[in-house]
């Protein structure tokens, strides 16, 4: 929990406000955590999930995970690493059973892990368990109409 607090509160600084780390510090360069260019994110409450991914004119992937799950430990950067392929076609959310149960049980998330793909708020795929890199490949293409 601290750890997720911690996480937070360095997110929330404007590049700015970051001090002076690292080899790149004295020339003046600065990252930036904006929201607006990830294509992936960790849905904090039911009210995020509704205005990220149900409200969302882009197709959404929804991984319901554990921290606990080996297999969601597989599954989760590969499936990252094929959105960002993607770059912002689709959209990756992120809900973690344990803390957003309310979540897996509307969806009926009944084992970890499970995807869905969501169009205009409505699920229209759903797999659970792992998948390797072709079938991921095959599930968003379906997604997007490719």
């Amino acid at each position: 929990m601290a750890q997720r607090l911690a996480l937070r509160r360095l997110l929330s600084l404007t590049p700015r406000t970051l001090p002076p780390q690292g080899p790149l510090a004295p020339h003046g360069r600065a990252f930036s955590t904006s929201a607006g260019c990830r294509s992936t994110f960790n849905v904090q409450d039911g009210s995020d999930f509704q205005d990220r991914v149900v409200n969302n004119p882009k197709p959404v992937v929804v991984d319901f995970h554990a921290q606990w799950c080996g297999p969601c430990k597989i599954l989760g950067p590969r499936l990252e690493k094929m959105v960002a392929k993607l770059e912002g076609k689709v959209l990756m959310a992120k809900v973690d059973i344990d803390d957003h149960t309310d979540l897996a049980i509307e969806y009926e998330v009944s084992a970890v892990p499970t995807v869905l793909a969501m169009k205009n708020g409505d699920v229209v795929d759903k797999f659970v368990g792992i998948k390797d890199e072709d079938q991921l490949e095959a599930f968003l293409k379906k997604l997007i109409g490719a």
